[in-house]
């Protein structure tokens, strides 16, 4: 007679062993990482994702970890357990600009995560204070030219995605003479270009800056994506108004430390990508001038970064920038 205890040795080697290691997951909160200061763009796609999971993923914790252009907050994940409960919200920030242009980088962003899924694309804007006296981003560029070392540009800080943005410009422009006003975080130079302490500013395309732009309180001239964006139609792109080769567009997708378990890469991707298609959170993206990107998977995502690091890295060296 087959003892008990044998009997159940039997069982357990007959169970298929994924169904035994397989561990329900989400067990515990996730914790959503914002590279960035709270109130940036980086919010404003994170925490409507956040809201957006509870009832596909539960819980899900944002933590803003801002400094070094999004390189702590970004290095916090990277040094995180691959277990799908910590995330990064990363972008061309600390995905792109930090990795190539710091002396010491804190991590790779090809080695040291694994993407998940892209949300969405953001263009950004050149943009004036309406004491300026142009009308136009051709109007800027010859003022800036007939008025060498009046005009001075505003962002987010050194080595932000604004930064680069404003320098891509005045080298395509041939107005290298725009001065660089770096502040911390991109909600201060905001402010200072709409009190009219700085003359020219270059933000992510946000609903507040789509409201400061309708109310007159600031005026976009132009925005650095390839086509005209949904929500200000009437805006041409920097390419239309005149200047060549003008495309910068920010970035927001998710990743997880290297080494997550692929299956709750997926399970992530498909969250995000069911929230995607909603069409109310949609539009509620493109009402505040993102580009939703419902059907950027893990490869595709991780291919847009690849493609993204090819092409900033020579505009990157020829600038010149160093970040310590």
């Amino acid at each position: 007679m087959l003892r008990r205890r044998d009997v159940l040795v039997g069982l357990l080697a007959a169970a298929p062993l994924p169904a035994l290691a397989q561990a329900k997951y989400p067990e515990r909160p996730i914790r959503l990482v914002i590279p960035f200061p709270p109130g940036g763009v980086y919010d404003a796609i994170g925490r409507p994702w956040a809201d957006r999971m509870k009832p596909l993923l539960g819980t899900v914790v944002v933590e803003n970890q801002g400094g070094a252009g999004g390189s702590i907050g970004a290095a916090a994940v990277a040094r995180a357990a691959a277990d799908g409960y910590t995330l990064l919200l990363g972008g061309g920030g600390s995905q792109i600009i930090n990795p190539i242009a710091a002396t010491r980088p804190l991590y790779d962003p090809a080695k040291d995560f694994d993407a998940i899924a892209l949300i969405a694309i953001t263009g950004l804007a050149i943009a004036v204070h309406p004491s300026v006296p142009v009308q136009s981003l051709q109007e800027l560029i010859d003022y800036a030219k007939a008025n060498p070392g009046k005009l001075s540009y505003g962002s987010a800080g050194v080595g932000s995605f604004n930064h680069l943005t404003g320098e891509l410009f005045k080298s395509l422009a041939g107005a290298p003479d725009i001065l660089h006003v770096p502040y911390k975080g991109a909600g201060p130079a905001l402010t200072d270009a709409v009190s009219g302490h700085i003359p020219v500013v270059v933000p992510n395309i946000t609903g507040q800056v789509i409201e400061l732009h309708r109310s007159g309180r600031l005026k976009i001239l132009a925005v650095t994506t390839p086509a005209r964006l949904a929500a200000l139609p009437d805006l041409p792109t920097a390419i239309e108004a005149g200047v060549a080769g003008m495309v910068a567009r920010n970035f927001l997708a998710l990743f997880a430390p290297a080494g997550t378990p692929q299956a709750i890469i997926a399970q992530i991707g498909q969250a995000t990508h069911t929230a995607l298609a909603d069409a109310e959170f949609r539009q509620a993206l493109t009402a505040s001038g993102f580009e939703p990107q419902p059907d950027m998977g893990a490869d595709e995502t991780r291919r847009f970064v690849h493609e993204e690091l090819a092409r900033w890295t020579p505009v990157i060296r020829t600038i010149g920038l160093k970040l310590d």
